[in-house]
């Protein structure tokens, strides 16, 4: 995407969200022949219904382009059926006597001009470690959830909807996104119970703030990308409510995100605010708009090398993944570590007959192929950023 092109769908997106028109130079730049690379990226970052919602606000929408005026639709659509879902969902733990606090989309949205405005993908909630499986059961049992996956920080389950649901009983595993861990473990002891509730509970804006930060530092690293849309957040968190910079500072220096969230902020007064780009932010919106919502393999690959210390690590990394990590794929490792091995052993067998082996390959592959110059500047990006 040129400069120019880039302008013009960051300046939508603030008029979206931040508020106002675009300005006459902003529409000047703008030309019909932009919107299919302007929506293709969109599009990828989850952001599609935002753009057009600017593009109608400033008469730059052809009437009876219904195609794209259905992604406004489809996104009221998503939000009423996660919200239809939220409230059961809410009720049944409640009812089952469980504590919980809601996280990421459920709780932003709030703060956009619209709640629409803030799609999700799925929803998202805090239990206790011990009221882990109770809360599963109950589910499963009341609501007829069905369970999918257990990883290293969630249950994966699905509603007769069709909703993904992922209750979790950690925020951020230990060693990943710096020291995030280690401040997130406190977070039952700062959450305040929801008026009017007995079970619902909600993280002060200082918490909240730095688990998204710690979030976006987690999937910036490991996916290979976060998208667009937390820089969005960013923005609305910093614009649309008040807070106590201090606490926030606290926060995000003992979990060693300072230089990070730095930085995030920056990027996100650059594309929705007024400020100029650096060196770094410049790096940023290379990596992130390369990665779309989930991120690249190719940028995943590229930064974890570095992360691990080099191709032969990365590779002996994807081959023998650590007791930390398989133990959740394999419950059973929690009870009998010495299992390890043979279920390493299942594992390879799952990646040649399940289907996995020819994306692992890949990202081998990649792996030994990386020029020195991106191996370089995948490990300048992570030291710039704090990572």
């Amino acid at each position: 995407m040129n400069t120019e092109t880039s302008k013009v769908m960051f300046a939508l997106l603030r008029s979206a969200v931040c508020g106002g028109l675009l300005s006459g130079e902003e529409i000047s730049l703008y030309s019909p022949d932009m919107l299919p690379e302007i929506t293709s990226l969109a599009q990828k970052h989850d952001v599609i219904h935002l753009i057009v919602f600017a593009l109608k606000k400033n008469g730059l929408l052809d009437e009876g382009n219904k195609n794209l005026e259905s992604k406004m639709l489809i996104a009221v659509y998503r939000l009423e059926k996660l919200n239809y879902e939220l409230t059961k969902l809410c009720a049944a733990l409640e009812q089952a006597e469980v504590s919980f606090i809601p996280l990421k989309g459920s709780v932003l949205r709030q703060y956009y001009p619209e709640p629409w405005m803030r799609t999700s993908c799925d929803i998202d909630v805090l239990v206790h470690e011990e009221d882990l499986q109770r809360t599963v059961s109950y589910l499963s049992d009341n609501l007829g959830y069905r369970r999918e996956s257990q990883n290293s920080h969630d249950i994966s389950m699905f509603t007769q909807g069709g909703v993904h649901i992922e209750v979790h009983y950690d925020l951020v595993e230990d060693g990943r996104a710096n020291s995030a861990a280690e401040v997130l473990k406190s977070i039952w002891n700062v959450a305040v119970k929801r008026a009017e509730c007995n079970y619902q509970y909600e993280m002060p804006d200082e918490m909240f703030y730095f688990y998204h930060i710690a979030h976006m530092a987690k999937h910036f690293v490991e996916t290979g990308g976060c998208g667009i849309r937390p820089f969005l957040d960013i923005w609305v968190l910093n614009h649309r409510i008040d807070f106590d910079r201090e606490k926030r500072d606290k926060l995000l220096s003992d979990g060693g995100l300072g230089v990070f969230a730095k930085q995030a902020e920056l990027l996100s007064e650059v594309w929705f605010g007024n400020a100029e780009h650096t060196e770094i932010t410049r790096q940023m919106e290379t990596y992130i708009l390369r990665g779309g919502v989930y991120g690249t393999n190719t940028n995943r690959v590229a930064v974890q090398q570095q992360k691990q210390g080099g191709k032969v690590r990365y590779a002996l990394s994807k081959i023998f993944i650590p007791y930390d990590v398989i133990k959740f794929h394999y419950p059973i490792l929690q009870k009998h570590k010495w299992l390890t091995p043979i279920m390493e052993a299942r594992r390879w067998g799952k990646l040649i007959f399940c289907g996995h082996l020819k994306r692992t390959v890949n990202e081998l592959k990649y792996n030994s192929t990386i020029s020195d110059d991106a191996a370089a500047e995948a490990k300048t990006l992570l030291k710039n950023v704090g990572l």
